[in-house]
């Protein structure tokens, strides 16, 4: 499984994602007049349950996806990582389905699923030939009501997690620092405790915890199902009657309540300093709006800015950093905008050679120094927007990633219409509206600066030595 999404891997695959679309040079600005994907048809059951329908005719399967208007950052205090926990054992199984049969299921009919949990949603989602949704649909909601757990598949799934961040977090001193730097970025709102939970915390999770916060959040009318594939809405529609509909809905369900981020007003910085480090390594994060809670234009805006500032390798950043002054190996950064709350824009750069990590960060702050003092020009801008339109278009080739499309902007209280007219709002931002989210959202106090710093490791005393009197 996926399992979380942590500030790390969206990071990577943000850069990822950058490569790709830098490299398509083919497509121009005409690019943005061309269809970005099918239209989706939604419509709401009688239980309160979303429903988007993506056709795709090209090939006779689907991807069927599950999303509930919960994650990490709807924890309570003290249960951190209760929600990832959640996902892991919704694979458990129900009365209908014994434990550990689910994937099983999907497997032995051809077809692959997944699973994964984010600050603001967490997804199940399944991809098998067209004769097998309504399958998977049948399986999807009675687990939806159904699930069952015992004492001891808890606690083994427990230890599951433990190793999980052990390996993840606690023996990559890149993830340590990145979840350091959440936890110092958000002095209040809950997007500064990690998906996975902290260690302490998630050793003292058990059943009660799980089908309490199950039986709170995992509803119809706390949910969106998303198909995207060989279908239409009409067909879709009448197999979530047969299924999904007949789960009852959770009248207790309410509009999420989570604290608010007061003003800040001082940046942070923090120093790690590990021997399993590899190069030293800067990291920063600003607090910036998402595209659920920007102003209008300003989400686009600022997608734009970091397209231009230090995505990929024509970025200012890694032109100055990298080819220059060679004072990088590299240089990266993005916007995370599908936080429901808020975003936030990111740098990462590997230090080069002998090259001081301080001078690094002063060369990286003229960067930024000057795009807030004098702007970026219009052929950046054009170029930024050719490479986010080519990204979708190329993007819209996946059921997958179709189906994530719309299932992010559900989740955090988007529509489909908002979706389908991103070409159109991305089309309208000028070099001005750039300018003036980098001028407001480079703000230092609105920071946190990390250096993750190598060190030498400590030689260990043999049995011989500590014999012979030797230190």
């Amino acid at each position: 499984m996926i399992d979380y999404l942590p500030g790390l891997l969206v990071l990577r695959m943000a850069a990822l994602a950058a490569c790709v679309v830098f490299a398509s040079g083919a497509l121009n600005v005409a690019a943005a007049e061309v269809a970005v994907g099918p239209k989706a048809k939604n419509f709401k059951l009688a239980n309160g349950m979303d429903v988007v329908v993506i056709p795709d005719r090209r090939a006779p399967v689907v991807t069927h996806m599950v999303w509930y208007r919960v994650g990490s950052a709807d924890e309570a205090p003290g249960s951190s990582g209760i929600a990832h926990f959640l996902e892991h054992l919704m694979f458990k199984g129900t009365e209908k389905i014994p434990p550990g049969e689910f994937s099983k299921i999907i497997a032995a009919n051809g077809g692959q699923d997944n699973a994964f949990t984010s600050q603001d949603a967490t997804a199940y989602f399944q991809r098998v030939s067209k004769e097998n949704l309504p399958l998977v649909m049948e399986i999807e909601a009675d687990r939806m009501a159904n699930l069952r757990l015992d004492e001891k598949s808890v606690l083994t799934e427990r230890d599951v997690i433990l190793e999980e961040r052990r390996s993840r977090v606690d023996n990559d001193p890149s993830s340590i620092l990145n979840e350091q730097l959440m936890a110092a970025l958000y002095q209040s709102h809950p997007y500064g405790i990690p998906v996975i939970g902290w260690r302490h915390e998630i050793a003292e999770l058990d059943r009660s915890d799980a089908l309490s916060f199950y039986s709170k959040y995992y509803a119809p009318n706390n949910a969106i199902l998303v198909v995207a594939g060989d279908v239409d809405a009409d067909e879709v529609k009448a197999l979530a009657e047969k299924t999904y509909a007949k789960v009852k809905k959770n009248g207790k369900i309410t509009t999420r309540a989570r604290p608010k981020e007061p003003p800040h007003q001082a940046g942070v910085r923090l120093t790690l300093e590990d021997p399993r480090a590899g190069k030293a390594t800067l990291q920063r994060l600003y607090i910036a709006p998402s595209y659920a809670s920007a102003k209008e234009g300003e989400a686009e805006a600022l997608d734009m800015l970091m397209k231009i500032a230090a995505s990929g390798t024509t970025s200012r950043l890694y032109k100055k950093l990298v080819v220059e002054q060679k004072k990088a190996a590299s240089a990266g950064g993005w916007f995370s905008g599908t936080g429901l709350d808020s975003g936030r824009l990111g740098f990462a750069i590997v230090v080069g050679g002998k090259t001081p990590i301080e001078d690094v960060e002063r060369a990286m702050d003229d960067v930024i120094e000057e795009i807030k003092d004098k702007g970026v020009t219009q052929k950046e801008l054009d170029r930024a927007r050719e490479a986010y339109i080519a990204d979708l278009v190329y993007s819209s080739d996946s059921q997958t990633r179709l189906a994530q499309r719309y299932g992010w902007a559900m989740a955090t209280g988007r529509s489909v219409e908002a979706v389908e007219a991103w070409p159109e709002r991305l089309k309208k931002v000028t070099v001005e509206d750039v300018n003036k989210v980098a001028r407001t959202y480079f703000d230092l106090k609105q920071s946190a600066t990390g250096y993750l710093l190598p060190t030498e490791k400590k030689a260990t005393k043999s049995a011989d030595d500590t014999r012979n009197g030797k230190s």
